[in-house]
């Protein structure tokens, strides 16, 4: 793929009344960051944006990890790399097409590093949060994706940024469409921000109620401290060659199939070969990660519900199987049993082992009654999160439809008031 393919947009329908510019034809301010500021890093001072605070699935920069540079007075090159409330920056080497969106949320001063491009079109005669939106949809990511992929050492120039082109409808159908998808956007923050104060909620919950540091309103009664070997029954995975693998079969369950505490079943791996019931899991068992290339992913564990019922587990993975086990998945995904995970693996060992898990140790209430409360409890945190998730999912899902319709003209903003 060329410059000139990845700036081609032949295939997406507009209204004819839309013409299509290219970002050179408004005159606009283009460059790339400065290189060799690794020196002026610092823990604080002014923003440096780098293509890891660049996501594809937003044009809002992601600034959870934060560079600083302390520029002295001599450095001028900040004169030319300083970034302006309207700028749109594009990721320019390995990765390319990028999109970001500087808007009042990104403090300034703040400057790009190398790898980004700046492109600052005349807010007079163009939207550049429109513009920036529509290098983010579909159809541009696609070519700027598929030039990726043509190599690592794929880049784009000064040049191929000005040749980038997009729909030009009337520039207050163009505020109004950026509007409407920046309204979808604070829709889908505000989700996001919500989830991660009710998990950060259950996080701190998990802790009072499982170490009994809180106790649920009616409950006094006393706690022990148990060993895993004591109060169920730790299975062992199965063990398949890759000739068995098959398009049909048995599933088999592996770390992939753990997402976010809860089983997902995006990347499955089936088997034709006869499984021993060692190796098959039933609804109420969880399902633990005992060895991975991913060390943080050791531990990990959901509870196996009807769509996973008498499927297999692999050799990786670990199976335990008890009565207790509503109130005991609380204890696999909270510091309880994750810290004596952490513990054990030390600094070089990559697994944890079934003699391993039979020792670990919990606390519970003698009582069942205040288990099942505690369990209870977790269990309605958790489905609000679920239902919070659900929710976003199905943003993202609209913003993307809208994305699609409003950025082509399939659909119009109150078309007449755009007209002319």
């Amino acid at each position: 793929m060329t410059a000139s393919d990845l700036v081609t947009d032949s295939e997406i329908e507009k209204p004819s009344e839309w013409p299509t510019r290219t970002a050179a034809s408004f005159n606009p301010f283009i460059t790339s960051g400065s290189r060799g500021w690794a020196k002026y890093y610092a823990d604080s001072g002014d923003l440096f944006i780098r293509i890891t605070n660049l996501k594809r699935q937003r044009i809002k920069p992601d600034l959870s990890d934060r560079q600083h540079v302390a520029l002295p007075l001599s450095e001028k090159e900040g004169l030319r790399t300083g970034l302006r409330q309207g700028d749109i920056l594009i990721s320019i080497t390995a990765d390319i097409g990028i999109i970001g969106y500087i808007d009042e949320s990104v403090p300034t001063p703040a400057y790009i590093n190398q790898h980004v491009a700046c492109l600052r079109l005349p807010r007079d005669q163009v939207s550049p949060k429109f513009v920036a939106y529509y290098l983010a949809s579909a159809e541009p990511q696609r070519r700027f994706i598929e030039m990726t992929d043509v190599g690592a050492k794929t880049g784009i120039n000064l040049t191929t940024v000005g040749l980038l082109s997009f729909p030009c409808p009337p520039l207050k159908e163009q505020q109004a469409i950026a509007g409407a998808l920046s309204d979808a956007d604070a829709l889908i923050e505000g989700l996001e921000r919500l989830i991660a104060k009710k998990r950060l909620i259950k996080q701190g919950a998990m802790q009072d109620l499982l170490t009994a540091r809180r106790r649920l309103p009616g409950f006094s009664g006393e706690w022990k401290i148990r060993r895993l070997a004591e109060i169920g029954h730790v299975k062992t995975g199965l063990t398949y060659s890759p000739d068995n693998v098959s398009p049909y079969g048995t599933l088999v369950l592996r770390s992939s199939n753990i997402q976010e505490d809860r089983l997902a079943f995006d990347d499955n791996v089936f088997v034709d070969v006869d499984v021993p019931d060692e190796a098959t899991v039933h609804v109420g068992d969880l399902l633990i990660c005992v060895r991975n290339g991913s060390r943080k992913l050791i531990g990990k564990t959901a509870m196996i519900d009807e769509r996973a019922d008498g499927m297999a587990f692999g050799a990786f993975m670990s199976a335990y199987r008890s009565d207790l086990n509503e109130y005991l998945v609380w204890c696999f995904q909270s510091s309880v049993i994750q810290k004596q995970v952490a513990e054990h693996l030390g600094a070089t060992i990559n697994q944890i082992t079934n003699k391993t898990l039979k020792a670990m140790k919990v606390a519970m209430p003698v009582q069942e009654e205040e288990r099942q409360a505690i369990a209870s409890a977790l269990n309605d945190m958790d489905a609000e999160i679920h239902a919070l998730e659900t929710r976003l999912e199905k943003a993202r899902l609209i913003k993307e439809g809208m994305m699609q319709t409003l950025l082509t003209g399939r659909i119009r903003l109150v078309r007449c008031a755009f007209r002319g």
